[in-house]
């Protein structure tokens, strides 16, 4: 199979704070060792892209000897953390940034979806935005206006396209953005989670669209996002990136699941020791929450689920309130619903115990993570905590089926069934 994407030990440096060394005698001596062709004499090596604890280095390394190869007509999911170096290498394939060491072969042409409005020129209509950027992927006139239509029809902006983007709305402009991607006819399509934009339905559809021109048309499609939903279905191959580093290439399934494991998630938070220690801020401090089966000793499909937090709020005088929100492990939102402890502004300064319930025979079988999200007067956020617990529901049997079965929820149902005969 002919290779799309050849990329060898891709590394990219980035200093931290002050751009310049401090002397103009090391910075004419940078841009002399540059010119020669090689490396920055004044970097440190050594120190790893863990952007979530301070290092004792000026450099980091946003990607480090990062290779893989990536065939064409494949649907290549790249999977991680924030700050896992995925958008530094999308970035150094669309030629946006350049690598500070290493090498990438890339057979065809690569139209790239970075974030909004990638691309496009402010001052320039929507139309005029569509034949600048044909005219950069190296395309004819003929050939973008027989593409045209297509790519307004797809992006449902019609009565709009004649208007410069910059009055475009966020979603408009991703449509529009989207559609000029893959509609333009390039070897190679990389998409950044720049579809979270968008609407619902018009996700759906860029997704169909991604899918359509990988099977049928046999190009290449980057896409990066944290659905992990989305990775399953339109991927058959992930990579999986922490630190800057690839910890994990496979098939698409395989990497989710182990990007999954990567992530493990206490089932139970309660802390010890120092409040000030405690995670939260200056205004909330998180001191437990936990979950357990409302029936039984097991969280399975018809125990039902308690929750409970337990929290330090030291913002008096609000309104206060809490938004627990649960997610599957393809990151696909179940719920978001909150509690609204104080409604007079009368909050105290001190403990709080909020206590909730999932219904029995409602949550599938699955892993479920909650995310915590304090707030004053339903508007302002005070603290957010992603991914504070997660937890299992086991599977039921259901009469002789005693597979999994699919669906985000299994409600029991009323049924009744009567026979003429």
């Amino acid at each position: 199979m002919n290779l799309a994407i050849k990329i060898e030990n891709l590394s990219k440096l980035y200093r931290l704070g002050q751009v310049g060394t401090g002397t103009l005698q090391q910075d004419f001596k940078r841009w002399w060792w540059k010119t020669r062709g090689k490396g920055d004499p004044f970097a440190k090596i050594g120190e790893t892209n863990d952007r979530t604890t301070k290092g004792t280095s000026d450099y980091v390394w946003a990607l480090k000897e990062v290779s893989f190869d990536v065939n064409q007509g494949e649907v290549l999911g790249i999977i991680g953390r924030n700050g896992a170096g995925k958008s530094t290498l999308l970035k150094i394939l669309s030629k946006t940034t350049s690598p500070t060491s290493g090498s990438i072969k890339i057979n065809g042409r690569i139209a790239s979806l970075l974030e909004v409005g990638t691309g496009f020129h402010p001052e320039l209509t929507g139309r005029e935005n569509i034949f600048l950027n044909g005219a950069i992927l190296g395309m004819t006139k003929r050939e973008i206006r027989s593409k045209f239509d297509e790519i307004v029809n797809f992006s449902g902006v019609e009565r709009y396209v004649d208007t410069p983007v910059k009055r475009y709305s966020s979603g408009m402009y991703v449509r529009l953005a989207f559609a000029v991607a893959a509609h333009l006819e390039p070897e190679i399509l990389v998409v950044d989670e720049v579809l979270a934009v968008g609407d619902a339905e018009f996700q759906k559809k860029c997704l169909g669209k991604m899918k359509d021109v990988s099977i049928n048309d046999g190009r290449t499609v980057l896409f990066v996002s944290h659905n992990m939903a989305a990775i399953k279905t339109l991927c058959n191959q992930g990579v999986v990136m922490q630190h800057g580093s690839i910890s994990y290439i496979g098939g698409a399934l395989d990497s989710v699941e182990y990007y999954q494991k990567l992530n493990n998630i206490p089932s139970c938070f309660e802390h010890d020791g120092n409040m000030n220690s405690a995670p939260g801020n200056e205004n909330i401090k998180i001191l437990k929450f936990n979950t357990k089966p409302i029936n039984g000793n097991y969280l399975t499909i018809s125990s039902g689920v308690e929750f409970e937090l337990v929290f330090y709020n030291n913002k008096a005088g609000i309104n206060l309130d809490a938004t627990f929100e649960l997610r599957n492990s393809d990151e696909i939102v179940i719920f978001h619903t909150g509690e609204l402890i104080t409604v007079n502004k009368d909050s105290k300064k001190g403990i709080y115990i909020v206590k909730g319930q999932i219904e029995s025979n409602l949550l599938n079988a699955g892993v479920y993570k909650f995310n915590l999200i304090f707030g004053e007067d339903q508007r302002y956020p005070l603290y957010i905590q992603n991914e504070v617990i997660q937890f299992e529901i086991l599977n039921e049997s259901l009469g002789s089926n005693n597979n999994l079965l699919p669906g985000l929820i299994r409600p029991d149902l009323n049924f009744s069934n009567k026979f003429y005969g």
